[in-house]
C-alpha cells in the first residue's frame, strides 16, 4: 500500500527454507527391505500424509527382538573370586568406594548443572569484588581510651600514605631492588640515592627468613634440596649471539633399532633465498612497519642436510671441535683428503628441507625462549669444552624455533620433465669437505660485542 493512504504497510514474515542434499557414500543394504502387512483404508483420508501415521504405526507394530539373559552384553565371570560358590561380593558395589580424582569431578556434574556457569556449582564466582582490608584491619579496638584512639588514627594515616605511594614509579623501583638485596645482601646499596645508584626498600625480617628458608606456597611438606643462581654462559655465545632450535618433521635417516651417532655432527647448509621468499619477507616487513604490534618477521630458509659418510668419523669430529682434547689439532683425526692434499671430513647430502613453521623475534633474543642447563662442579668438574664453570643454572638465548620437513618437489608436469631430471639440472651440492679452524678476527670481534651487550643487560638487571 502506498504511503499516501496514511496506513502503515503490512509486513509479511516468511521463513527461509534451505534444501540441502547430503551425499551418502555408504553402500546399499545387502538385504531387501522388509514388507509389513499394515491394515489401512487405502489412499482415502490422506492418512499417509498425516503427522500421526508414523507414530501410530510404531505403537501398533511390536518389536520382534529376542533379548537374552545378558541383554546383549555378555559378562565373563571366569576369574572372579568365589563367584561360582554363591558369593556375589565381587560384583557388588563397594561399601566405601574410592574418592574421585579431581580431574574426573567435572565429568560427574549433574545434568541440571550442565551448561551453567561454574560459579553455581563451586560456590565461588569468577570475578570477585575487590576487598581492601589494609585500611580496615585495625578499625576495631577493645576500649575507647585515648591510647587506642591514637593508635587507630596513626594506622589510618599509615594506610592512606601506603595507598598513595604504592603505585609510584620510584616505589616500584625500590621494591624491585629490594628483591636483589634479599638475594645478595653483601651487594646491597645503603647510601643516598644518585643518578647511578638507587637504594632499595627496607628488607624486613620475614622477607629475609622467607629467602633463607623457602617454603612451597601450597605444599608445606616439600623441602628445598638445592638451588642454583641463574647466570648467562658468556663464553658459549656464538658469533650471532643466540642459537637456533630446529626440529625435524620426520626421521632424517632410515629407522633402526640403535641411535645413529652421525646426527650429533650433522651439517645444515642454508640455500639462497628464492624470489618468492624475498617477496614474502618484504610483505611481512611492510606489515610490521604498518602495525608495530605485529611481530618482527624472522627469515625462513631452505636447507641441505649433510651427514658423515661413515659412523666411525663421528668420534674424530667430536675430538676435533673439543678444545680440551690434547690432540684436537692433530690432522690424523680427519677421514678424507681433498684434491689439493689437505685433509678434511667428508659429508654426503641426505636431502633438502624447507621451513614450514617458525617462531621467534629477531629484536628480542632474551625475551621469548632460553635454554637452561644446570651445572654442578661436584658431579662434573669441567664443561664439555674444558672450561671450569661455577655452580649455576646457565641460560642460552634462543632466537627462533623452526620446524622443517623434506622439501617437496615442484609441479613439473607442465614442464615435461620428471622430478629426477629437474633435480639433476639444479645447481645442487652432493657432498662437502669440511675442515675445523680457529675463528677469524672478525668472528672474535662479533662474539666480543655480543658478550659485552649481554654483560650490560645482566648488570642492568642486577
Amino acid at each position: 500500500m502506498s504511503a499516501a493512504s496514511g496506513r502503515p504497510e503490512r509486513v509479511y514474515h516468511q521463513d527461509y527454507i534451505a534444501r540441502i542434499r547430503y551425499s551418502n557414500a555408504l553402500p546399499p543394504p545387502p538385504n531387501p527391505p522388509k514388507l509389513l502387512e499394515i491394515p489401512n483404508t487405502g489412499l482415502a483420508g490422506g492418512q499417509y500424509t498425516s503427522a500421526g501415521f508414523a507414530s501410530r504405526l510404531a505403537r501398533e507394530q511390536p518389536l520382534n527382538i529376542e533379548a537374552d539373559a545378558e541383554l546383549g552384553m555378555p559378562i565373563d565371570l571366569v576369574g572372579l573370586p568365589r563367584i561360582f560358590d554363591g558369593d556375589e561380593s565381587a560384583i557388588r558395589s563397594l561399601d566405601h568406594p574410592p574418592s574421585v580424582h579431581p580431574h574426573d569431578k567435572p565429568l560427574l556434574r549433574p545434568l541440571a548443572a550442565l551448561g551453567k556457569a561454574s560459579s553455581l556449582t563451586t560456590g565461588a564466582s569468577f570475578l570477585r569484588r575487590s576487598e581492601y582490608t589494609s585500611s580496615e584491619s585495625r578499625s576495631r579496638f577493645d576500649s575507647s581510651t585515648s591510647k587506642d584512639l591514637l593508635r587507630l588514627r596513626n594506622d589510618q594515616k599509615r594506610a592512606r600514605r601506603t595507598d598513595v605511594n604504592k603505585d609510584d614509579s620510584m616505589n616500584i623501583l625500590r621494591s624491585v631492588i629490594k628483591g636483589f638485596d634479599v638475594a645478595y645482601p653483601r651487594d646491597a646499596y645503603r647510601g643516598a640515592d644518585s643518578g647511578n645508584n638507587i637504594r632499595g626498600s627496607e628488607v624486613a625480617r620475614p622477607d629475609a627468613d622467607a629467602w633463607n628458608n623457602p617454603r612451597h606456597p601450597t605444599n608445606p611438606n616439600l623441602r628445598l634440596l638445592d638451588s642454583y643462581p641463574v647466570v648467562p654462559d658468556l663464553e658459549a655465545l656464538p658469533e650471532t649471539g643466540s642459537y637456533l632450535v630446529t626440529k625435524f618433521h620426520t626421521n632424517p635417516v632410515a629407522g633402526s633399532e640403535s641411535y645413529d651417532e652421525r646426527l650429533d655432527v650433522g651439517v645444515f647448509k642454508p640455500n639462497d633465498e628464492s624470489e618468492e621468499d624475498q617477496e614474502r619477507m618484504r610483505l611481512a616487513i611492510a606489515a610490521h612497519d604498518a602495525d608495530p604490534s605485529v611481530p618482527v618477521p624472522v627469515p625462513t630458509y631452505s636447507y641441505d642436510y649433510f651427514l658423515p659418510k661413515r659412523t666411525s668419523s663421528v668420534r674424530g669430529i667430536k675430538r676435533k671441535v673439543n678444545p680440551s682434547d690434547p690432540e684436537h689439532e692433530n690432522d690424523e683425526l680427519y677421514d678424507a683428503v681433498r684434491n689439493d692434499g689437505q685433509k678434511c671430513f667428508h659429508y654426503d647430502r641426505v636431502r633438502g628441507y624447507e621451513t614450514y613453521q617458525q617462531t621467534g623475534n629477531v629484536n628480542e633474543e632474551y625475551q621469548d625462549t632460553v635454554l637452561i642447563a644446570l651445572h654442578d662442579p661436584e658431579t662434573s668438574a669441567t664443561s664439555e669444552d674444558g672450561r671450569q664453570l661455577q655452580k649455576a643454572a646457565y641460560y642460552y638465548p634462543i632466537l627462533s624455533k623452526s620446524f622443517i620437513r623434506p622439501k617437496r618437489a615442484p609441479n613439473t608436469a607442465r614442464m615435461g620433465m620428471s622430478g629426477r631430471q629437474l633435480q639433476k639440472s639444479e645447481d645442487q651440492i652432493d657432498a662437502i669437505e669440511a675442515t675445523i679452524r680457529e675463528p677469524t678476527e672478525e668472528e672474535r670481534n662479533m662474539r666480543i660485542e655480543k658478550k659485552e651487550m649481554l654483560q650490560g643487560l645482566t648488570s642492568l638487571e642486577v
